[in-house]
């Protein structure tokens, strides 16, 4: 055999073609039985290479996301949600918002898939290259809040600044406290024109003010989110009870005027 063939692991390896070093003999055989001329089996191997790089930068991406769960576009039930438009999704997911550094807010009462849109969006983004972070808005204010008790605000921030895209979900579930707010103002401005940003919240955007404890304080963090923004609003029944009734836990409530 010779000398540069019986190299050729060595060589691939030595070159990171891990994916043609693993599975050169399979690959080798499936060109050959494809009758593939030099050129297009070199593109075939080549393929091969990209799809396995491909998928460990997605798992890698996933991984380092820290989404709470596995949710995807085509496990969301649109029809029921005719509130939310299945095409604008669509084109959300394609990830020219994120490109452009701009916001995108899902707002809508509890349990009518906020939360499934946005993970699904994360992981979109993660396929097209992006880097993607995922943390509820109480958990990344304690965070902030730590890193200030111990001198290390300006690292922390440095670091959620960097991911192309962050996701801050449940945003006014619980009010801020003076603080928490003032860290997550520092937060938002800091990703200002540099990051996008995707938030879920069940507060319309009048009612921040309450969620912030300041209003001056929510118009200057609203001010620098709308600035480049989507704003998507959610109505309609929340998955979970919509799944108790159907199993008979609870009953739909009666249609105003008819007799109870």
């Amino acid at each position: 055999m010779n000398v540069a063939v019986q190299a050729l692991p060595a060589m691939l390896s030595r070159l990171k073609l891990t994916a043609l070093r693993d599975q050169l003999d399979s690959l080798l055989d499936e060109a050959s039985r494809q009758e593939l001329n030099l050129r297009e089996a070199l593109a075939f191997l080549c393929q091969a290479e990209i799809a396995r790089k491909d998928q460990r930068r997605i798992a890698m991406g996933t991984s380092i996301a820290k989404f709470p769960c596995v949710r995807t576009l085509q496990d969301f039930e649109f029809q029921a949600q005719p509130s939310v438009d299945p095409k604008q999704i669509r084109e959300l997911a394609l990830g020219r918002w994120i490109a452009s550094g701009d916001s995108l807010l899902l707002q809508g009462p509890p349990g009518v898939g906020k939360t499934h849109l946005a993970i699904a969006l994360g992981r979109e983004a993660i396929q097209r290259g992006y880097s993607v972070l995922f943390s509820t808005a109480v958990s990344l204010v304690a965070v902030l809040a730590k890193a200030q008790t111990e001198g290390r605000l300006e690292e922390r921030l440095t670091q959620y600044a960097k991911p192309k895209l962050l996701i801050v979900d449940e945003l006014g579930y619980l009010p801020l406290e003076k603080n928490a707010a003032h860290l997550f103002f520092q937060l938002v401005s800091r990703r200002y024109g540099r990051g996008a940003m995707l938030l879920t919240t069940n507060r319309s955007i009048e009612e921040w003010g309450e969620v912030f404890g300041d209003t001056v304080l929510a118009t200057a963090i609203l001010d620098r989110l709308l600035h480049h923004s989507h704003v998507i609003t959610i109505h309609g029944e929340s998955y979970r009870l919509r799944e108790k009734r159907r199993s008979g836990l609870m009953k739909k409530a009666p249609e105003e005027g008819k007799k109870q």
